[in-house]
C-alpha cells in the first residue's frame, strides 16, 4: 500500500490533495472511487487518466470503485461548460451507461476472491427512490447556498459576462455528487474520492457533507487536466474528432497513430501519465530519445503501451503492421494480413470504385481496370505508367500483361492500386 501518492507525484498526476490523504492511504487498505458521467456510449482518451488512477489505486493495494453516473448523468455536470447540456432520455442514458460499464470492466480486477477487488456501481441505484422532499430535508439543509456559490464551477456560470446563467437543475449537481460520496461513505466505507482538477469543488462538497452529517473524515485529491504543449485541449485528432476507447468509433490503427504523432515534449509528459512503465525505464527512454529523436523511440513506446492497454496485444500488432504498410517497407503478404476494418482505417478517404467478383474470376487486364475504374484517365497513360514501373497492385509492381483475379483480394473484398509512392486507389469487390 505504500508509495501511492509519491508515485502519482513523480508522474505529474497530483494537482490538489486534501490534508491527511496520504497518511490515510499509508495507514490501511482504503476504499476510494472515481466517477464517470455517461455523456456517450464510449469513454474517450480524456477518461483514461481517471481510469489509470483507479488502476494505480488497486495496484497499490487499495480497493477501487468506478462509479457510473446513471443519475447525475440525467442532469449533466456544469463544470467547465458555458451552456447547459441537453437532457438525455432514459433509453439513451441506459445505452450510454452499459457502454461505459463494459469498457471499465477491461481495466480493473473484479476478482471477488481478492480483498481489494474492484466494484462497478451506478448511482441511479440509490438515487431512483430518493424523493425531492427527502433530498431537500436530509441533504440540502446541511450545505448553504453561500458555500455552493463559492465553487468555481458555479461562479463562472454566474459571472457578469455570462448571459446564459445556470438552471436550478445544474445547480443541484454539486449536491448530488456530494451525496454519492456520503452514501458510499456510509454503506461501503469509502473514504476517498479523486478525479480531474475541475472536479475539486464537487469532490470537496462531498467531504464537507460527510463532516457535517456523519462527523466523519473523508479525503480527496485531483490530477491536472491533460493539455498539449501548445496549450490546446488534449484528446482530439488533428481534425478535431474525439479519440474514443471504442474501436468501432476510433479504430485501433487511428488510436495507435494518435499517440505516435505526439510531440517530443508532450510524449515525455504522457509516457509518465498514460503508461505503467517504471521510473527507470521512462528516464532511460527519454535519454535514448534525446540522443536520437528522429527514431521517435519515445512516441513508439507510448503508442505501443497505451494501445495494448486499451485494445489488447492482437489489435496492437494489427496497428503496428498497418503502420508499416502505409509508412514502411511492407510486402503484399503484410497487406493481405490486415482485417477489413484495419485496411479501411489505414486507407480512409482514398478514392474507391466497384469491381464485380465475376469479372475477377474471369481475370481482368490491368490496363482495363486502371482506366475503367477511373484511377487513370486513359489507356495510353496506363501503359506509359506501367512501362515506367510506377504501378503497383497490393504494394507489388506489375507490368502491362498483369491480370487481376480474386487471388488479389485483401480480406476477401479489397484490392489496392497504387501509382508512385502516395497515389492510392481502392477496388471493392461485389
Amino acid at each position: 500500500m505504500s508509495g501511492f501518492i509519491q508515485e502519482l507525484q513523480w508522474r505529474g498526476m497530483i494537482h490538489n490533495i486534501m490534508p491527511g490523504t496520504e497518511e490515510q492511504l499509508e495507514k490501511e487498505m482504503t476504499t476510494g472511487y472515481c466517477g464517470f458521467d455517461p455523456t456517450a456510449d464510449s469513454l474517450h482518451v480524456g477518461s483514461l487518466v481517471p481510469i489509470i488512477l483507479l488502476m494505480h489505486f488497486q495496484r497499490h493495494g487499495h480497493k477501487p470503485i468506478a462509479l457510473v453516473g446513471g443519475a447525475t448523468g440525467m442532469i449533466g455536470d456544469p463544470t467547465g461548460k458555458s451552456v447547459e447540456r441537453n437532457l438525455l432520455d432514459p433509453e439513451t442514458l441506459n445505452r450510454y451507461v452499459e457502454g461505459i460499464r463494459s469498457q471499465l470492466e477491461r481495466f480493473l480486477d473484479f476478482d471477488e476472491q481478492k480483498t481489494n477487488a474492484a466494484l462497478l456501481l451506478n448511482n441511479y441505484e440509490w438515487m431512483k427512490d430518493f424523493s425531492f422532499l427527502d433530498f431537500a430535508r436530509n441533504v440540502g439543509k446541511h450545505i448553504t447556498v453561500n458555500y455552493m456559490m463559492s465553487k468555481d464551477s458555479v461562479k463562472k456560470r454566474l459571472s457578469e459576462d455570462s448571459a446564459v446563467g445556470m438552471s436550478f437543475t445544474e445547480f443541484t449537481y454539486q449536491l448530488l455528487q456530494a451525496y454519492d460520496f456520503l452514501y458510499l461513505y456510509k454503506n461501503l466505507n469509502v473514504k476517498i474520492q479523486f478525479g480531474g482538477s475541475d472536479q475539486w469543488g464537487n469532490i470537496t462538497t462531498g467531504t464537507e457533507l460527510i463532516r457535517r452529517i456523519e462527523q466523519g473524515e473523508a479525503y480527496a485529491f485531483t490530477c491536472p487536466l491533460t493539455t498539449k504543449a501548445d496549450g490546446n485541449k488534449f484528446g482530439k485528432s488533428e481534425g478535431g474528432e474525439n479519440i474514443w476507447l471504442d474501436k468501432n468509433r476510433t479504430s485501433p490503427y487511428k488510436f495507435y497513430q494518435f499517440w505516435l504523432n505526439q510531440s517530443d515534449s508532450d510524449s515525455e509528459k504522457y509516457i509518465k501519465i498514460y503508461t505503467f512503465l517504471s521510473r527507470d525505464e521512462i528516464e532511460q527512454l527519454i535519454e535514448e530519445h534525446k540522443s536520437a529523436p528522429h527514431l521517435r523511440k519515445l512516441q513508439k513506446r507510448l503508442a505501443q503501451e497505451v494501445t495494448e492497454m486499451v485494445h489488447g496485444s492482437e489489435e496492437l500488432d494489427n496497428a503496428v503492421r498497418a503502420s508499416e504498410v502505409l509508412f514502411g517497407k511492407s510486402t503484399a503478404d503484410d497487406l493481405k494480413s490486415l482485417s477489413a476494418d484495419t485496411f479501411m482505417a489505414v486507407f480512409e478517404g482514398v478514392p474507391q470504385s466497384l469491381v464485380s467478383v465475376a469479372d475477377l474470376n474471369a481475370r481482368i487486364n490491368i490496363v482495363d481496370i486502371l482506366t475503367e475504374s477511373g484511377f487513370l484517365s486513359s489507356k495510353a497513360e496506363a501503359r506509359r505508367d506501367l512501362k515506367a514501373n510506377s504501378i503497383s497492385v497490393n504494394k507489388e509492381k506489375v507490368t502491362d500483361d498483369y491480370k487481376l483475379s480474386t487471388n488479389d483480394l485483401i480480406a476477401e473484398k479489397y484490392i489496392l492500386l497504387q501509382k508512385g509512392k502516395k497515389n492510392y486507389f481502392i477496388l471493392i469487390a461485389e
